[in-house]
Formats: C-alpha cells, structure tokens, sequence
C-alpha cells in the first residue's frame, strides 16, 4: 500500500488494515495488480514445535500477495513410528520407506502435521487447503528404481499440473502441501519437502512471479557453520561451486541448492534461503542467483 501523505499515519494504518482484510477475503481482486507469488518451504522442526508453529503461521498470514506452503514432518514421523513398533532406516540422510512407513508418513504429513498447519491458518483468515500429489493429480511420480540403495516407496517428480493450483491460488484458496506425491497407480509416494518445493514453484513460475523461500534454523547459508552471523548474502552457480569443493557447503544444504538453480533455470524470479523468523523481513537471508 502505498501511503497517503495528505491523511494521517492513523488513518494510513486504518487503510492498510482494512486492504489486507479484504485482500485475505478476496485475494482474486491482486489490489496491487501484482502477478507476485510467495511459496514457503519449512522443515519439520519447526511445525512440529507449537509455540514455533504459531509464530510461523503469524508471519506466513501477514505475507502479502499470493501464497503457498510446503511442509515437512520427519520427526515426527519417526514418533509415531517409534509408538507403533516400527523401525525407521535412514541411509545418507533419506528415509527407507517400506509399506509400514509409508503408512506412517501418510498418516503424518498427509494427515496430523498438514491438518494443523490449516487448521491454524484458517484461524488467521488465511482460506488454506491441504493437498497431497494425489488430490486433484497435482504432482504424480514414479517410484525410485532401485540402484544402490532400495529406499520404498519413494517418488520422483515426473509431472506437475501447475494450472490446477493456479486456478486454486487465483479463487483465493492458499494451498498447503504435504511431502507425498502419487503414481496415478493407486500409490502414495514418500517425496522430499525441498523438491515438492521446487517442482511446484517451477509449474506456477508459468502463472506467477514466484520468490521460492527454503527456511531452516539458520539465517542463511553461513560461511562458518559455528557463527550464526556469518551469513553469505548472495550465492551464484560458479560461487556454489567453489564453496562446496572448499567444504564450506555440505550435507543436506547441496541438494538444498541444487534445488534453487535448477528452479532459477525454469523461470522462478527469486530463491531465499533464510530462517523460518525471517520470512517477513525483506532481504534477510541469502540470496540465491544464477
């Protein structure tokens, strides 16, 4: 909103009240005529934890403009895993996902963690909707072949109807996404919360100006993993290069990466990766450019 000089700052902040009020209850009406679309990924940790959860949803309702959330769930898959006598295998980092544990993360992401988060942003007058791959075939995969490791059912991203979930954004619905695709097979799919993220920022890239935002517990990606201060503001292809072949970068942050140039390659304006307080601090984390 742009601020009226020849009124008072009281009744300037009346106006922008009353603008994201009717913005949450109409959004098809895009008051600033902006094509903007913001698609947050947050991990586990922090929508399992209460307090950080009703922090997030806060800040996640006060973004403006379009909007789309990604969520994980791992820990407490592997709760509730724990509860029922199932063992959880992990092999570099990634979950095996047998038929049991299949049926734990479904009930999980697809279920508690993902009904939650709508949950409490329907409190906040954010019209949000839980979707897996399988609802409306938004995102269909294939199941991992088998090479070095058999690691289940899990899928890889083959297609993504971005239209579907335009035309959703576009009636005012903000869609909620849990980490489980399908194969049009009558299989649910274990997927990774960054690709869920990336795929689906790349399908509406079509429809969108989309700034992809990965959260985590830091406030970026950091030049010295002991210094939360630390943080590189702008990271480009070649740059990527060089901080991973000087084991700056490592572990799950590659893949993290990976994921933000190959959704630059594919036309998403903007990727930020920034802690999950900070998503409505313009600027805050680092930047990610081809």
């Amino acid at each position: 909103m742009k601020l009226n000089k020849n009124i008072s700052d009281k009744d300037n902040k009346h106006i922008a009240t009353a603008e994201k009020s009717l913005y949450r209850a109409c959004p098809e009406l895009d008051l600033g005529g902006s094509r903007g679309l913001t698609l947050i990924k947050v991990g586990g940790k922090i929508v399992e934890n209460p307090e950080t959860l009703k922090q997030l949803l806060t800040d996640f309702a006060d973004i403006e403009g379009y909007k789309v959330l990604v969520h994980g769930g791992g820990r407490s898959a592997t709760a509730l895993a724990e509860t029922l006598g199932i063992e959880t295998k992990m092999v570099n980092g990634r979950r095996i996902t047998d038929r049991n544990m299949l049926q734990v993360v479904t009930m999980v992401y697809g279920g508690l963690v993902n009904k939650n988060i709508v949950t409490g942003l329907q409190a906040l007058e954010v019209n949000a909707l839980g979707l897996t791959g399988a609802d409306l075939n938004y995102m269909r995969s294939e199941k991992r072949p088998v090479k070095d490791v058999d690691y289940g059912y899990v899928g890889d991203v083959k297609e993504v109807n971005g239209e579907i979930l335009a035309e959703l954004i576009h009636k005012g619905i903000t869609p909620v996404l849990a980490p489980l695709t399908h194969d049009k097979k009558g299989n649910l799919l274990n997927t990774n919360a960054d690709t869920i993220a990336g795929e689906a920022a790349k399908a509406l890239a079509k429809f969108f100006d989309v700034t992809l935002v990965f959260c985590f517990e830091k406030k970026g990606v950091l030049a010295d993993e002991n210094d939360d201060d630390s943080v590189i503001e702008k990271i480009n292809f070649a740059s990527f290069k060089k901080l991973v072949a000087d084991g700056v970068i490592s572990g799950g942050m590659i893949p993290k990466l990976e994921n933000s140039f190959d959704a630059l390659n594919a036309g998403v304006k903007e990727v930020i990766i920034t802690r999950a307080d900070k998503i409505t601090t313009d600027k805050i984390g680092t930047h990610i450019n081809l």
